[in-house]
């Protein structure tokens, strides 16, 4: 019984690691324009998330 964790583990881990090695292989450096739409999008989606909160903060600090 023993072994077969010890197996088990062993083929779980090794099992990660090629699927890792498999996205690594698949996976390309983004090129300039890519790059800076990527940043656009996460910058917006941070900003609008910053200001449902500072909305909600001020809502809280004003009726409650």
């Amino acid at each position: 019984m023993e072994e077969q964790n010890t197996t088990s583990w062993q083929y779980k881990i090794k099992s990660f690691f090629q699927e890792s090695v498999r996205v690594l292989k698949v996976t390309k450096k983004p090129d300039a324009i890519e790059f800076r739409t990527i940043v656009k999008v996460s910058g917006l989606g941070i900003l609008i998330i910053g200001l449902i909160g500072f909305v909600v903060q001020m809502i809280k600090l004003l009726f409650f």
